[in-house]
């Protein structure tokens, strides 16, 4: 069935294809305020589908707003450039929920599978480059897991 065709319930139903896999070195949390840090982001490399590849740029940061019940809002914005000088600009909003036991491994650095936990977010991508505008006009939806030093993002586009 066509993505633009209704099921039997009326709904319109969507696909995703695998877009990016980014790979995000990050520093410790930064706090500012009680509930309330960002996360600087180090460095990294990105692969996507037809052979795009390159590294995430230093400067990028990751706010977070952390929740009484522990889950943490995420409000990440970081540039991508391609191995052929090419930029993308990233935003992603999402949320990490984990249980206190989980919050606790993954901040001691311990290797935790992320069927463990729930990291999803939106991702919007934006470039100057005509050889990624189709970049532009598109939305992704992205999992994530966390180890100690970096950040694994595997974003699919909304097709």
């Amino acid at each position: 069935m066509k993505s633009d065709q209704p099921t039997d319930d009326g709904m319109r139903r969507v696909h995703l294809r695998p877009l990016l896999r980014i790979a995000v070195t990050v520093a410790d949390p930064v706090e500012v305020t009680e509930g309330r840090r960002y996360v600087p982001l180090t460095g990294g490399t990105f692969v996507g589908r037809d052979g795009l590849r390159g590294t995430v740029l230093a400067g990028g940061s990751d706010w977070q707003r952390i929740r009484p019940d522990g889950s943490v809002e995420i409000e990440a914005h970081y540039a991508l450039r391609t191995d052929d000088g090419s930029g993308l600009e990233v935003d992603s909003v999402g949320v990490r929920r984990v249980s206190p036991a989980v919050a606790a491994r993954l901040a001691a650095g311990d290797a935790v599978d992320p069927d463990e936990y729930y990291f999803r977010s939106f991702i919007r991508l934006t470039t100057a480059a005509p050889s990624l505008g189709h970049f532009d006009n598109l939305l992704g939806i992205a999992t994530g897991q966390r180890d100690r030093d970096v950040v694994h993002i595997h974003v699919h586009e909304v097709v």
